[in-house]
């Protein structure tokens, strides 16, 4: 095992070397990518040094092997030179099975929680259940899950799919008010490259004016939404490339609501969260979930209020609890258990349509690691951060809910979900400090 340091973040690798009867052959694992078993060419140990290439990432590492046969020290080149000694592992490490995860949590998150840092916890395995808390939070404490409502976003689209009422291909104008934007010469955005962030629309529109940074979100309405669109356009960019955009997925929520003619709320009630029967999860708080919405903070772990969306409500408006998103994760895990049209419809959402980025994929909006098989999403607000992942073939899925937005260093909800994961799967687990 070792780190390789560089570009502002570490990356864990782990090393495979076996001999046989003296030819040497190697693999590499980037544990943190998700990309494993990248094949070693012209693999070489000469006395104590020690090299190799891996021509599948352009790169190359040569360095030597201690005396004790436990360390090798050296240099992996990849356009650059950069530091990555590795440690001789003792083993290998085996799955934490759910009836043991919270003895080895208790363990690793020690220390690590804010006197202010709540963590909900949900995580299936093999069809049992459990959810974990830490800090001032409860089993049934209501988390705003940010981007993470993209992927219920997503299911809305495939339902509407399934029911005939709209198709992928479909142009979003199509959808839109009359008159909203005018159609473009050549070709021009569709439902799926909102869903699959293929759009070339930018991460936000230029014509979000906040009147208050706390809740930046607040005041931006259909109509702001589509005085947008007409200035911008909807055509589709030759080429376009994955981008990241809110307004893309927001814009995709607020089409699908006017072809319903009902509101985005509405429509996730009606389309997902009605049919799995999920109570807690909602835009809108009833004066019961209020009491339980959990407090949300900012980086410097100073109380924020909640974020309201409106036109963008797509992107990221939803709120829920630990256990409505093991429900939800549960029908992602088994869509053939769910009901009506939704097995169907989960299953569009997983198939890969299109590259994110080396060994990452993208379904409707699921992203998709090659490498360990997990579709995951992530999301954060104000005062909030969130992670899910599952994992059809190994059987697992986990939902991180953190009462805290994403940090200086990252976010610690993304890096906890890893963790677990890892955990699941017996692979060596990131540090959570």
């Amino acid at each position: 095992m070792g780190t390789l340091s560089g570009g502002g973040g570490k990356l864990r690798v782990q090393l495979h070397v076996k001999s046989d009867g003296g030819k040497l052959s190697c693999a590499m694992d980037s544990l943190d990518q998700g990309a494993m078993g990248l094949p070693c060419d012209s693999a070489r140990l000469e006395g104590k040094k020690l090299s190799f290439a891996v021509p599948s990432v352009k790169g190359s590492w040569t360095g030597t092997l201690a005396e004790n046969g436990n360390e090798l020290d050296g240099t992996w080149t990849q356009g650059r030179d950069m530091t990555l000694n590795f440690t001789r592992q003792q083993g290998e490490i085996a799955p934490v099975p759910l009836a043991d995860l919270k003895a080895v949590l208790d363990r690793d998150l020690a220390g690590v929680l804010t006197d202010d840092g709540g963590v909900a916890i949900g995580v299936l395995q093999h069809g049992a259940r459990k959810v974990f808390t830490y800090g001032p939070v409860k089993d049934d404490s209501i988390f705003e899950i940010g981007s993470v409502t993209k992927t219920f976003t997503a299911l809305m689209l495939a339902q509407m799919v399934e029911q005939k009422k709209v198709t992928l291909d479909e142009p979003v104008r199509d959808l839109l008010p009359a008159g909203t934007v005018a159609k473009p010469e050549g070709a021009e955005i569709t439902l799926l490259d909102l869903a699959t962030q293929h759009s070339g629309l930018p991460r936000l529109p230029d014509n979000l004016n906040p009147s208050s940074m706390s809740d930046p979100y607040a005041n931006y309405h259909p109509e702001q939404l589509y005085r947008y669109l007409a200035k911008h356009g909807v055509a589709k960019p030759a080429n376009a490339q994955f981008n990241y955009s809110n307004l893309g997925v927001g814009l995709l929520g607020q089409a699908l609501a006017e072809r319903a003619h009902t509101t985005y709320p509405e429509l996730l009630k009606e389309l997902v969260t009605g049919p799995l029967k999920l109570a807690a999860t909602t835009v809108e708080l009833s004066p019961g979930q209020r009491k339980r919405f959990a407090e949300g903070h900012n980086a410097q772990h100073e109380p924020v209020k909640p974020w309201t969306l409106d036109a963008l409500a797509g992107a990221g408006a939803i709120r829920s609890t630990a256990g409505d998103m093991l429900t939800y994760l549960e029908a992602q895990l088994h869509p053939e258990r769910a009901p009506e049209t939704l097995a169907s419809a989960i299953e569009l959402c997983h198939q890969l349509r299109a590259d994110v980025g080396p060994n990452m994929k993208i379904g409707l909006n699921w992203l998709f690691q090659t490498g360990s098989g997990n579709f995951w999403h992530n999301g954060a607000t104000g005062g909030y951060s969130s992670y899910a992942v599952f994992n059809p073939k190994e059987d697992f899925a986990v939902i991180v809910l953190f009462n805290t937005t994403i940090g200086p260093s990252g976010s610690f909800a993304d890096t906890l979900g890893q963790h677990i994961a890892q955990r699941l799967s017996g692979q060596p687990a990131v540090a959570l400090h």
